[in-house]
């Protein structure tokens, strides 16, 4: 399968690559992420050039990885710098180094050449670290299926009112919505509005049962698989400013052709400093993914396995225009790419 070289992936939270490092398979290539010295992170292909064996498996000595098997050390930038059974360097014994970016607590690997590295297409996900005003709980999954079908189902959020019954729990609200999709340059929306209803299950003990209001659900989506929601409540009729809104991210980094790293985070604004809340919020969203959204994508790519979407001749309901804008989308992007090497 080929994947968006010009592209940034996600790779982990950066929190998550300390001082022994983090091996990842990011879009088809073993990556093994650490930090240098200087508290900045360098990725290399995770595999030495003598017998493949995963540099994430070895040692350090300084900013240099020294492999496990037979003590070969590459600098950050895949350099072979040291052989310990002669002298001499062999020839073809560097390794690929990996642009990376450090922004909003997530680390982000470029899928091409480094000098090509464009840290303007990195997406915004600004709400995503701690601040004097707000907490975000994040999480994470390894899910099997191909990155595209998760796509699919964050793109078309009518799914829960059938698949997240035990969690977040739809109670029709989708039905009383009206969705749109639209494309703004590189970046697509997939937003549903939900005028004059009853307050849905996120607004419970913000408003009263009886009250009218109106809710939204607002997805932008970058490629490869970059998402932001917003979830949001207000007075029926008044501005958005009067409610409140939470922003979540769901970001998917493909590990190979059919495994999908599923990396997810939501913001809160209240209690700030109840731990308790964070675990119940965890334990939610952990239930949603793992429990609901995961065994059924997981099952219908399953049907699917190795064929070609379009030639399996997908049924559309209308409502899941996003995702079907979204591969073509990144159709379109890749055959840019083929074209121009």
């Amino acid at each position: 399968m080929q994947f968006l070289r010009k592209a940034w992936y996600m790779a982990g939270w950066a929190d998550e690559i300390g001082e022994a490092g983090l091996a990842r398979r990011i879009a088809g290539r073993p990556t093994f992420l650490y930090r240098l010295a200087d508290g900045s992170i360098a990725a290399l292909l995770d595999r030495c050039p003598h017998r493949f064996a995963p540099l994430s498996k070895g040692t350090r000595d300084g900013d240099r990885v020294v492999c496990g098997y037979h003590g070969l050390a590459f600098t950050p930038d895949g350099h072979c710098a040291h052989n310990p059974f002669a002298a001499r360097i062999p020839a073809g014994s560097d390794i690929p180094a990996f642009a990376v970016a450090e922004r909003d607590g997530i680390a982000w690997v470029w899928g091409d050449e480094p000098s090509t590295a464009d840290p303007a297409l990195i997406p915004d996900f600004g709400f995503i670290p701690d601040t004097a005003h707000s907490r975000t709980v994040r999480g994470y999954t390894l899910m099997q299926a191909n990155y595209e079908y998760g796509t699919d189902n964050l793109l078309d959020l009518s799914h829960i009112e059938f698949v997240h019954k035990g969690t977040f729990a739809g109670q029709g609200v989708i039905f009383a919505g009206q969705h749109s999709v639209t494309v703004e340059a590189d970046t697509l929306h997939s937003n549903w509005w939900m005028p004059d209803i009853a307050p849905p299950s996120v607004a419970y003990g913000i408003f009263p049962p009886d009250a009218k209001v109106d809710h939204w659900l607002d997805m932008r989506w970058n490629a490869p698989a970059s998402m932001r929601l917003y979830v949001g409540v207000a007075p029926h009729g008044a501005p958005r400013e009067a409610g409140f809104e939470v922003p979540q991210a769901h970001i998917l980094t493909p590990a190979d052709e059919h495994s999908t790293h599923y990396f997810w985070s939501t913001t809160r604004f209240n209690d700030l400093d109840d731990a308790g809340v964070d675990a119940m919020l965890k334990a939610l969203f952990g239930e949603a993914f793992d429990l609901e959204d995961k065994p059924m994508i997981e099952a219908a790519y399953d049907n699917v396995r190795g064929r070609d979407f379009w030639q399996e001749k997908p049924l559309s309901l209308g409502i899941d225009q996003g995702g079907t804008r979204a591969r073509r989308i990144l159709e379109k992007m890749r055959a840019q790419e083929r074209a121009t090497g």
